[in-house]
């Protein structure tokens, strides 16, 4: 299995934070790789607060032309489209060649195979995140919008956002590093329930990787 963060050493990005020059302008950064399918809003929610704790080397996508690579290339990030299961190997080889320590799986809609596990081997870490409080409403076929018609659909009045460590083994049944909780509003639709959960996956997800770029791994 991925094993713990090793730290690198890397040149600070710019930011809307001010950053050292000189001799400590050189600071230890947590180096992403963030796997992506869509929109890119989590991605984006990480590219606005990347700085002097963490600083994305690479966005892997499994579909070509989706917003999210627009994204990445707008902030001068490095983005490469992986096509099919097959192709998942020459990702993972791609992220161990950028040096990646954290792999992000943002809105990434597709299983990674036992062979990117075994061509990652044992170079970076992982998470992901799921638009519910797991463990309710995971697992197979649980994404994106499914997940809020399953909420309503059973008359939650509860949901929220989960952020895990990412299994090889299992779907959405790694260890829970963070979690935020969202109301049920009367009224609400699986569009408004996923536009206020997925505001707040955004600061939970900067908030989990603010975190690891702290410390040495999980």
């Amino acid at each position: 299995m991925p094993g713990r963060f090793r730290r690198t050493r890397c040149a600070s990005v710019s930011s809307s934070r001010p950053v050292a020059t000189g001799a400590s302008a050189s600071t230890e950064l947590l180096r992403l790789a963030v796997l992506v399918s869509g929109r890119g809003t989590n991605l984006q929610a990480l590219l606005d607060h990347q700085g002097d704790e963490y600083r994305i080397v690479l966005v892997c996508s499994n579909r070509p032309g989706v917003p999210a690579l627009d994204r990445a290339r707008r902030a001068g990030v490095p983005a490469r489209v992986f096509e099919g299961r097959p192709a998942q190997v020459d990702m993972a080889r791609a992220i161990r060649e950028a040096q990646a320590e954290l792999i992000v799986l943002a809105g990434f809609d597709r299983l990674l195979s036992p062979d990117f596990f075994a061509a990652l081997g044992n170079a970076a870490a992982l998470v992901s995140t799921h638009p519910s409080l797991l463990p309710k409403f995971g697992g197979p076929g649980m994404i994106g919008r499914r997940v809020h018609e399953a909420v309503l659909a059973a008359g939650e009045r509860e949901t929220g956002c989960t952020v895990f460590r990412t299994r090889p083994d299992a779907i959405d049944q790694g260890e829970i590093l963070a979690q935020a909780r969202v109301p049920v509003l009367d009224g609400d639709t699986p569009d408004s329930l996923e536009a206020r959960v997925l505001a707040v996956e955004h600061e939970t997800l900067v908030e989990v990787v603010r975190r690891l770029s702290s410390n040495n791994g999980l």
